[in-house]
């Protein structure tokens, strides 16, 4: 019998991950509020409230098991699906604290796992607080809601702090600046056996606080093995089904969390083409008890996030190796349009292709 995934959200990552169930015979319904959306081309979407109960059942007795895309889905929603004793993967109790960064920052010092040093603050008296105590340059963010540098401030002094127009409706955290030699990320999957396998750490670049470049694999060993055990600690406190991504500083010999994402990520999209099994296709797998598929790389991949246009398809075509992906959204400055992998099956080492690659790269921000 077909198995049926229902996604919340319809964006590129459920797209994505439409596209790679296709493959195995898998059938995907997505779920979002939005009219317009990037799945709807690979996929059947519904439109509708995450808030109107009637219309999500509705939908999601169409399914076998249920996922997401994104961490800010409502908890309320899946909490309507729980209670009809519909299978909701991975748990509440993860996307609760991958979606706040205070409470995501207080479970990584509660098991001993290192970050920025942080303050949380609800108003401009605390605010000034938490400034004096930390000291400049800092990082003030939305405690939630926030992705590809949407509600963050970099504070390098006391007029950018003064120049802040902040609505205090909200909570906010004011994160350390750290001075790290990198940013990596590391992409699990474990099993509802308790099976787990962890892809090879992405070294990351980033552009206003959006990702602009991956490569992948990160060559340190020592790194690698680090990061999977900090990603093993985590799965297992939440008896995980599915991909977690988690987004390090490196500092020296040591790893920090910045963030993490309960659902596949943008910094492994690599994997499509340049591992043998990918983040889309594996994270199905752990949600319907099938076998973990091989997470091995098969050649130096190079991401880069299309941000604000999309290059020319066939001069990126042009160059042996090198796929592109885009996303069908609507353009506009600052949207992530699309990425491009290009693989080294056979360059190794090759810097040149790389390079060239990305001048073709011309992302609009703002």
């Amino acid at each position: 019998m077909t198995k049926t995934v229902g996604i919340l959200g319809a964006g590129q990552l459920a797209r994505m991950l439409a596209l790679a169930a296709h493959e195995m015979g898998v059938k995907t319904i997505c779920y979002d509020a939005h009219d317009t959306s990037s799945a709807a081309a690979a996929t059947q979407t519904v439109q509708g409230s995450f808030e109107d109960q009637e219309c999500l059942l509705a939908w999601a007795r169409n399914c076998d098991v249920i996922t997401y895309e994104t961490e800010n889905i409502p908890l309320a929603a899946t909490d309507i699906l729980a209670g009809q004793g519909l299978e909701v993967y991975p748990s509440r109790r993860a996307l609760a604290m991958m979606q706040n960064r205070n409470l995501e920052k207080t479970f990584c010092r509660q098991l001993g796992i290192q970050t920025a040093e942080f303050a949380i603050v609800h108003n401009e008296a605390e605010l000034q607080d938490a400034v004096s105590l930390l000291g400049y340059p800092c990082v003030l963010k939305t405690t939630t809601l926030g992705y590809d540098g949407k509600g963050q401030y970099r504070l390098n002094d006391d007029s950018d702090l003064s120049s802040l127009s902040l609505s205090w409706d909200r909570e906010y955290i004011v994160e350390q600046w750290l001075q790290h030699d990198g940013e990596c990320s590391i992409l699990s999957v474990r099993d509802h056996d308790g099976k787990i396998k962890h892809y090879p750490l992405t070294y990351n670049q980033h552009q206003h606080g959006m990702l602009a470049y991956s490569r992948a694999p990160y060559p340190d060993r020592a790194m690698q093995k680090k990061a999977n055990d900090i990603a093993e600690r985590i799965l297992e406190h939440f008896t995980y089904v599915g991909v977690l991504a988690i987004e390090f500083f490196m500092v020296g010999d040591n790893l920090l969390i910045n963030e993490m994402a309960p659902r596949v990520h943008n910094s492994f999209h690599w994997t499509i083409e340049g591992a043998t099994t990918s983040q889309f296709a594996n994270h199905l797998r752990a949600l319907l008890h099938w076998p973990l598929g091989t997470t091995e790389a098969i050649a130096t991949s190079h991401l880069y996030n299309c941000i604000g246009q999309m290059p020319v398809c066939e001069r990126i075509l042009s160059y042996s190796g090198a796929y592109y992906h885009d996303y069908g959204k609507m353009v506009r400055p600052g949207r992530k349009l699309g990425h491009v992998t290009w693989c080294d099956f056979n360059h190794p080492g090759d810097t040149e292709i790389a390079t060239a690659l990305w001048s073709e790269i011309n992302n609009i921000y703002n």
